[in-house]
């Protein structure tokens, strides 16, 4: 299993199909404004362990085909459905970080029956405000008329925290090389969606699947607090704290980030 293309739901999609899967498979889906290559640590340790790892790139990124004017968050679970369906997957582990987590939330909502458990990464439950839609809309507006450049310079520091972008050359080269790759058309199409997002309380209290929650402990998008709380809904979860990372811990820690998501996919096993 490698990495393939599929013509699903009007739009190409490509994605990696790894390893063994003794185990559960894994489906784990990127943020805004990355593609499935931000998972490659966590990809290489699942498929190490014994895990099949099912990585996507969204629509609109990567080297997936791209959706002009507006791409709900429903659209993208949808789209994770019908991948599922195609690789005759009945149920899966399925994870998301920051818009990742967001989408990993509409899946189990319109979809609960395919989740065998939820990984939420530095993501968030609440609903857009009416200024967060408005600053979403001008953003969108402003990829489309400037590209990516001058957006990744300006959020680089926050994806990762200011250190690591230091110490962590490479990581911050990686993460930058993603971020000015994706199409404009496609990062817009995905933050006008966003703008449109549901308050996901309910969501989170129904689910009965056992659930890792992981946050950056210095995450300035989505602190801790917002795990917290997530952690509080959710009855069967686990929260865990990643020390000395941002918005991004599975590419700023690795190692930590993976021993959790590992030790965790182990308590499903037994």
């Amino acid at each position: 299993m490698s990495s393939r293309s599929l013509d699903l739901r009007d739009v190409t999609i490509r994605y990696d199909d790894l390893g063994p899967g003794d185990g559960p498979p894994v489906v784990l889906v990127h943020g805004h404004p990355f593609d499935r290559t931000l998972w490659a640590p966590q990809v290489d340790a699942l498929v190490a362990a014994g895990y099949r790892a099912i990585v996507p790139d969204l629509r609109g990124y990567g080297a997936s085909g791209v959706t002009p004017g507006t791409v709900p968050l429903a659209d993208f679970a949808d789209d994770i459905a019908a991948l599922l369906d195609h690789l005759d997957v009945a149920q899966a582990v399925v994870g998301g970080v920051s818009m990742g987590g967001q989408i990993t939330m509409e899946i189990q909502l319109r979809h609960p029956a395919r989740v065998r458990a939820l990984v939420l990464s530095d993501t968030s439950f609440a609903a857009e405000t009416e200024e967060g839609r408005g600053a979403r809309e001008a953003m969108a507006d402003r990829l489309l008329a400037e590209g990516m450049d001058g957006y990744a310079a300006e959020v680089i520091d926050r994806m990762l925290t200011p250190y690591n972008v230091a110490e962590l050359p490479d990581v911050a080269a990686r993460v930058m090389a993603m971020m000015r790759a994706t199409d404009p058309r496609g990062a817009a199409a995905a933050l006008r969606g966003r703008a449109q997002r549901p308050d996901h309380r309910a969501t989170l209290t129904a689910v009965r699947v056992p659930t890792l929650i992981v946050v950056g402990a210095d995450d300035a998008f989505t602190p801790v607090a917002t795990a917290r709380e997530m952690h509080a809904l959710i009855p069967r979860s686990t929260l865990t704290v990643i020390p000395r990372a941002g918005h991004l811990p599975g590419a700023e820690r690795p190692a930590t980030f993976n021993a959790a998501l590992l030790d965790f996919l182990g308590t499903l096993d037994r």
